[in-house]
Formats: C-alpha cells, structure tokens, sequence
C-alpha cells in the first residue's frame, strides 16, 4: 500500500554526500530524493561553527521548499555543529546527521579500542566524533585527525593519483609510526571514501576503514519503519532531483563519481540559497 510519497531531502557543502545517497538509494528502493549541494561554498570544514549552521538553516529551508518528509545532513561538519539547531528549528520533521551514525560504526569494528577519525578542521575542533564515540565505548582511545586537502582531491575526482598517494602518507604516516596505532579509520567526511582505495592501500587490509554511509542508510531507515513516513510499493518509478549552487556541470561530471552512476547535467538545477 502506498504511503507516504514525499522525498527525502539530502543536502552536503558539495558533491561528497553523494555518497550517502548512493547508500540511501540502494537501501530504501520505494524512496524519492531530493540532493541539494552547495558547491558555491564548499568547504563547510573550513568555515565557522556559525557560518555552518547559518548555511544549513538555508539548504534546509530550500528542502522545506521541496516538500521532503526528512532531511538527512549528509555532511560531517554541519552534522557536527548545527544538527541540534536543525532538529529544534525543523521539528516535526526528522532530521538525521552522518556523525552518530559513524561512530557506532567505529565502535563496532575496533578491535583494540583505538580509533582514529580522519575529518575536516572544523569536525575536528568540534569533538563530535569524540564526544559520540565515548559515549558508546567510554575506554576508546580516540585520535582526530584534520585532513582538509583530502576534500579539494575529492572534489577534483582525484581518487587514485600522484597527488592523493602524498597527501595519504603525509598525514597518515605519523599515526601509524606510533605503538598505539588505531586499527580502524572513520572516515569522518563524506568526501574520503572516494580516496577510500589510496588511504586503505596505505594503510594496509588490517586496518578497518569505516564509511559512514551505510550506517547512515540504516539509521534512516530504521526512522522510516517506525513512523508513518515510509513511501511504501507505489509503483512510481523512483525520482532523484539534483540541485547545486555553482555550475551544474561540473556538479553532474564530479558527482558521478561520488554517486557511482552519471547524472545528466541537465538534471541538476542551479539554485540560489539566499534566495531560498
């Protein structure tokens, strides 16, 4: 029987959420979705807890616009910093962040209680993912680490290049040269897992990298099946609108590779948020 047909709103500082959607996607197939980056202002990482939060307030307010039924902020240094203000200033509607998510995910995949999370300045100066790990593993050792250029590669789709090999051992390297070496990696940004193949060859196949996309997924759906919103088997073929701030073009070409299948630029609409 059908249920509730409105989309889920899905919004990022760029084009690495795509990765959740994939995950979305794959996961909720009756689902529609609505994917708003805004790639006028990427990085979020580098902007203060307040410029985050006043940025998406606005992605929110273009989703609201949309009619979505939930917003899932797929971006880890606005979940880190402005999830509470969006669930206080969307309520009812669900809002779901990447960052606990993750950290259970981390928690469940360590063996020796050592996790490190490779994040963005800002998710970094937060303590998010700390405050989110302990709180389910109070004995984790947890190390942050800030790898801001991993988010300019990703966005270059520079997955597997000269370039990216560098940055990988330049910030890794020191981690693993100590004796209390983390054998699991949250990749605490939704751009890395694009990287995922350079940092876990590294690294080695010992150590457990973790993406917070699938978890993610899960924890949607999981809000779904308890509450009236799931679309349910309509019948409809399932539709996935794209929006960006700059240059759908490139937004459709990189995007692809984070969401694992084209998208047509033509099917991306630019948007502006301070008109939103």
């Amino acid at each position: 029987m059908a249920g509730d047909p409105r989309p889920i709103g899905v919004f990022d500082s760029g084009m690495g959420g795509l990765t959740v959607l994939r995950a979305l996607a794959a996961r909720l197939p009756d689902e529609h979705f609505v994917y708003l980056g805004d790639t006028a202002r990427l990085p979020y990482g580098t902007k203060s807890p307040d410029t985050v939060r006043a940025y998406a307030l606005q992605a929110t307010h273009l989703l609201l616009g949309e009619d979505v039924k939930m917003v899932v902020i797929a971006c880890n240094t606005a979940s880190s910093v402005a999830l509470e203000a969006l669930q206080e200033a969307l309520a009812p509607v669900p809002v779901i962040g990447v960052i606990e998510p993750g950290a259970r995910a981390g928690v469940a995949a360590t063996r020796n209680k050592r996790i490190a999370v490779l994040a963005t300045e800002s998710t970094v100066k937060g303590g998010a993912y700390v405050r989110a790990i302990h709180h389910l593993m109070a004995e984790a050792q947890v190390r942050q680490l800030a790898c801001q250029v991993f988010v300019a590669l990703a966005e270059e789709g520079w997955a597997d290049t000269r370039a990216t090999t560098a940055a990988v051992e330049d910030y890794l390297e020191p981690l693993f040269a100590r004796a209390d070496a983390p054998d699991t990696l949250v990749l605490g940004c939704t751009h890395f897992p694009v990287l995922a193949a350079a940092i876990q060859r590294h690294v080695g196949d010992g150590i457990t990298l973790v993406d917070s996309a699938e978890t993610t997924a899960a924890a949607v759906a999981e809000t779904l099946a308890t509450s009236t919103l799931q679309a349910g088997n309509s019948g409809t073929p399932r539709s996935v609108r794209f929006f960006a701030t700059d240059s759908p073009e490139r937004f459709a070409r990189i995007g692809a590779i984070f969401f694992g299948q084209d998208i047509d630029d033509g099917a991306v609409t630019l948007v502006d948020l301070k008109m939103a």
